[in-house]
């Protein structure tokens, strides 16, 4: 139990319990508006939890229902570009796991390195490279939340991301699926950088995610995860990479994401 699902629990009792998690990353916040019988606390009333300041994260754990399921909802995330130590990265997580979750579905905004992807589709992630230098799990490690080594060869669940297809074809939203690698920004990638991305094998690039899904496989949670493109990665396009363009590129991609989420959430067992 973490201090902020305690906290929860005095507030507010059987209420503050979930089966399914949800992440939702720059710009795609709104699937949050959508959660009924909503308890929402921001994050700042929750012990230890870290406050995003970025902006196009709203801050706030949200409670309640979506799709017949109970779920918990992070509104945004803090990132390791804001100063957030390793392990703060996975208070989260540890509090979604603490307060029944056994399903997370973890979001962002990334930038494309396949043409055939664009701003405004979505993908699957089916696994990740880690270059962030980071990894929330260093340090002295409490058995009682998990191993000291993790295997990560199923770190994204084959059964989660067959269900996630599986929506997508039934609501008729595209979805492509590749690999995710994770820098530690806040500064863009290099053109040069890109290049070398794509020759490891990475299909799009953000700065988050990959400590959230190493701490939820550590709590035994079943993990799925979507980038929302919001932009060919450097040196592939000609528009300028800002946060404002990846808000706005988010914003395209969002409506597609929630009728995925939505749909899916019912075939989580």
């Amino acid at each position: 139990m973490t201090a902020a699902a305690a906290r929860l629990r005095e507030r507010h009792g059987e209420r503050a319990s979930a089966d399914v998690g949800l992440i939702l990353g720059s710009g795609l916040g709104a699937l949050a508006e959508a959660v009924t019988d909503a308890i929402a606390t921001p994050y700042a009333e929750l012990p230890d939890f870290p406050v995003a300041t970025v902006t196009g994260h709203a801050g706030r754990l949200v409670l309640g229902t979506l799709a017949g399921r109970r779920v918990a909802v992070m509104q945004g995330r803090a990132h390791a570009y804001e100063g957030v130590a390793g392990a703060a990265l996975g208070v989260g997580v540890r509090t979604l796991a603490a307060l029944g979750v056994h399903t997370l579905l973890v979001t962002n905004a990334a930038g494309s390195l396949r043409p055939t992807v664009p701003p405004g589709h979505l993908m699957a992630i089916s696994d990740h490279i880690n270059l962030m230098g980071v990894n929330p799990l260093a340090g002295a490690n409490d058995d009682a939340l998990g191993p000291r080594f993790v295997g990560l060869g199923d770190a994204y669940d084959t059964q989660v991301l067959g269900a996630l297809h599986a929506a997508a074809s039934a609501t008729k939203v595209p979805l492509a699926e590749g690999v995710y690698l994770a820098v530690s920004g806040p500064s863009f990638e290099t053109p040069a950088e890109i290049r070398a991305f794509r020759t490891l094998g990475a299909d799009a690039v953000g700065m988050s995610t990959v400590p959230e899904v190493i701490v939820a496989r550590h709590a035994g949670l079943r993990v799925g995860a979507v980038s929302a493109i919001t932009n060919l990665a450097e040196g592939m396009g000609d528009v300028p990479l800002s946060h404002e363009q990846t808000l706005a590129g988010a914003a395209d991609g969002a409506h597609h994401l929630q009728r995925l989420l939505t749909a899916v959430l019912p075939e989580l067992s």
